[in-house]
């Protein structure tokens, strides 16, 4: 374009009818009744309104663009006002085409739109893989043009009224149209706008979008205003989209606060009413504090001075080590009560002399509400000679219950940071029957050969969230079972230990439900286990609702798991008709090496099967040559890139198991509700 704009614009419109299994396109009423909207209430001069058109589908729809255009502008559906900065190239994984460029645009009508009352946002990228295959290859398109392309999405109705939207279409539009060949509007077109130079999509062989690729997106070269459909197209996914809309877009909320953290200077006493704080010594109880003595009873006499009292802070302190026999520390307790804890508690190391009394449990914390648990101190089970003894090491050993190092039970508002916790007895750190529950900056650590020590243990509990842990363990590094809901991981590092596992559940015939869990940002190194879902058959209930995105591996063994033939008994596990649903399980951004020939395995129960699964820019790379994806009874779709191609998900195919495939047995044997039944 030159430096003067046209003396005359026409604005052309297109939009689509709604695909099967959306409630509703706003696009379609946009362009049915832009024509009137905009005869009540007028146009600029030099601004005219052409065609209004309303196709059918977007690929057997699609019509030829018969009309010279300077500018295209695209709509699309989201639940905001949304100027689109930035496509990207998802059929190579959100990677830079061949010559590292990406193509991008900015647009100062933000700020415009959002003086005007607006929302308007400007993500990072144009979200589902449709508009983002869309607007790049408008962008592309563009260029070649000498053109303009902008990307714009809009609400349904059933989020922003119809007027509203009309009126924000017709506002950009008289905004855009007139000032389109000033810098000010793109203020980065001056330079090449387009940084793609070559074309990088040449269908996608192996993601189960191949057949329609030739005509699915052709929509996106119509019109000088271009609107386009909302979500995906039709024939790609299921009929119901909300499902895809949900795992892309559902969270878990995060409580930043802190508004129990306490940090500790030198008070003369155990009591300090001058910093608001009363400080309960556990050495001012008589604790020796050298690692020989038992100091159990100064720790009982200082949690019950601590737990009387509010505003009270249980100091641990550093440079000491505390012995500590098997104890319940119970509540409920007064308000904003702090756990602070800097030196060293280890447990007793002789299995012999364990208290028959408590034969699961070492340090357990019960009946808490809005308590604090922080410090850079240690909790170490010395769990050695419990594992040699364990019937998983030497099968000549009798098998017997083991105790878990830290457990919070029947607990809310519960925080804990900065702890380390090591060598636990059995599992390292149990979270059960809870309800709001932080850790954070949490370091868990057992030997890769240890049996059943389980990094951190969810059972029953909801609104868990575990932020910026290190976990290495001989058994799962997090493990979420029965009647737990919306827990949230964010920045874990897994490694040694069995991945990051949902179950197992329905030992037993039990019921097992778990629902809303969200994994963002991992790396898993040389787990034996990556992503991955258990179950045994003869169960009932469910798994809905989870999300793994943005997981890195190295030299991960079955790094996508979902296994509903899991047996880990003493003896073989029958078959069964009945079994846990599994659904809505989305794996989004997985990258990384393995060591399985099978990189992707949905093992799911012919007479329950696994259903909407979605696969979203997963390549994991075979550290010894090819992978594969196996599916048994699994029903979903993918988009983005999907390496290894996982065309047997796509094809819904019941072939039955494969009698090569089995479950490998981990030498663990475990309780629905809280963990392993024995050693």
């Amino acid at each position: 374009m030159g430096s003067e704009g046209p003396k005359a614009i026409t604005i052309h419109v297109t939009g689509f009818k709604k695909f099967l299994g959306v409630s509703e396109n706003p696009t379609e009423k946009i362009a049915s009744n832009l024509r009137s909207y905009v005869g009540k209430r007028g146009l600029p001069s030099g601004l005219s309104l052409g065609s209004c058109t309303v196709l059918e589908t977007a690929g057997e729809g699609a019509k030829s663009l018969e009309i010279r255009t300077s500018v295209e502008l695209l709509f699309g559906g989201a639940t905001k006002f949304a100027i689109e900065r930035q496509a990207m190239n998802e059929a190579h994984f959100r990677c830079p085409d061949q010559l590292g460029w990406q193509p991008q645009t900015s647009c100062s009508i933000l700020k415009l739109l959002k003086k005007k009352g607006f929302d308007v946002v400007e993500p990072d990228d144009a979200g589902r893989f449709v508009c983002n295959y869309v607007y790049y290859h408008s962008l592309r398109f563009a260029e070649q043009k000498g053109q303009k392309s902008l990307f714009v999405h809009v609400p349904l109705f059933s989020k922003i009224n119809e007027d509203t939207q009309m009126q924000f279409v017709v506002g950009f539009v008289c905004y855009l149209s007139p000032n389109m060949h000033k810098s000010k509007v793109f203020n980065e077109l001056d330079s090449p706008s387009i940084f793609c130079r070559t074309s990088i999509i040449s269908g996608y062989t192996g993601n189960g979008m191949r057949h329609m690729m030739d005509r699915l997106f052709i929509l996106s070269l119509i019109g000088i205003l271009m609107v386009t459909a909302y979500g995906v197209a039709a024939k790609m996914v299921y009929t119901d989209l909300d499902i895809l809309e949900k795992l892309e877009n559902f969270d878990i909320p995060e409580d930043d606060a802190d508004d129990y953290d306490t940090k500790l200077f030198d008070w003369p006493s155990f009591t300090s009413r001058s910093s608001g704080k009363n400080l309960v010594n556990v050495d001012t109880f008589g604790a020796a504090g050298d690692g020989v003595s038992d100091d159990t009873q100064a720790f009982v006499s200082a949690w019950n001075k601590a737990c009387g009292m509010p505003k009270s802070v249980l100091l641990v302190p550093q440079g000491r080590t505390y012995l500590v026999n098997a104890t319940k520390f119970n509540g409920p307790c007064e308000t904003k009560l702090v756990i602070q804890i800097d030196g060293k508690i280890v447990a007793p190391d002789e299995p012999s002399n364990w208290d028959p009394k408590f034969q699961r449990i070492w340090l357990e914390f019960s009946k808490l509400k809005g308590v604090v648990f922080q410090g850079n101190g240690v909790i170490d089970g010395s769990g050695s000679k419990w594992w040699a003894a364990s019937c998983k090491k030497n099968k000549s050993n009798p098998c017997k219950s083991a105790p878990t190092a830290l457990t919070i039970e029947s607990s809310s508002g519960v925080k804990v940071t900065g702890l380390t916790i090591q060598n636990s007895q059995q599992m390292n750190f149990i979270i059960a029957r809870s309800n709001s529950v932080r850790v954070s900056k949490v370091m868990v650590s057992s030997p890769g050969d240890s049996p059943n020590t389980d990094g951190i243990h969810i059972t029953g509990s909801t609104n868990v969230v575990l932020q910026d842990c290190k976990i290495g363990t001989g058994d799962d590094c997090v493990s979420i079972v029965n009647a737990s809901s919306n827990i949230k991981m964010k920045k874990i590092y897994c490694g040694p230990g069995h991945g990051i596992s949902i179950g197992s559940l329905g030992n037993n015939n039990s019921t097992g439900i778990v629902t809303n869990v969200v994994l963002d940002t991992a790396f898993l190194k040389e787990t034996t286990n990556g992503l991955r879902i258990k179950t045994y058959q003869g169960g009932s209930g469910y798994v809905q609702d989870v999300r793994f995105t943005n997981v890195q591996m190295q030299d991960v063994s079955n790094p996508i798991l979902i296994d509903q033939f899991y047996c880990d008994n003493p003896t073989s596990c029958q078959n069964q008709t009945s079994a846990v649903k599994i659904s809505q399980i989305m794996y989004r951004n997985i990258t990384g090496t393995t060591k399985s020939e099978k990189a992707i395995k949905f093992a799911c129960s012919d007479t329950v099967p696994c259903s909407h699964i979605v696969l979203n820019n997963v390549n994991l790379e075979g550290r010894d040559g090819q992978v594969e994806a196996y599916c048994n009874s699994a029903e979903g779709f993918g988009y983005g890139v999907i390496h290894p191609s996982a065309d047997c998900l796509y094809s819904h195919d019941n072939k039955g198991l494969d009698q090569s495939y089995k479950s490998e047995p981990e030498m663990v044997t475990e309780e629905a509700e809280t963990g392993h039944d024995e050693l």
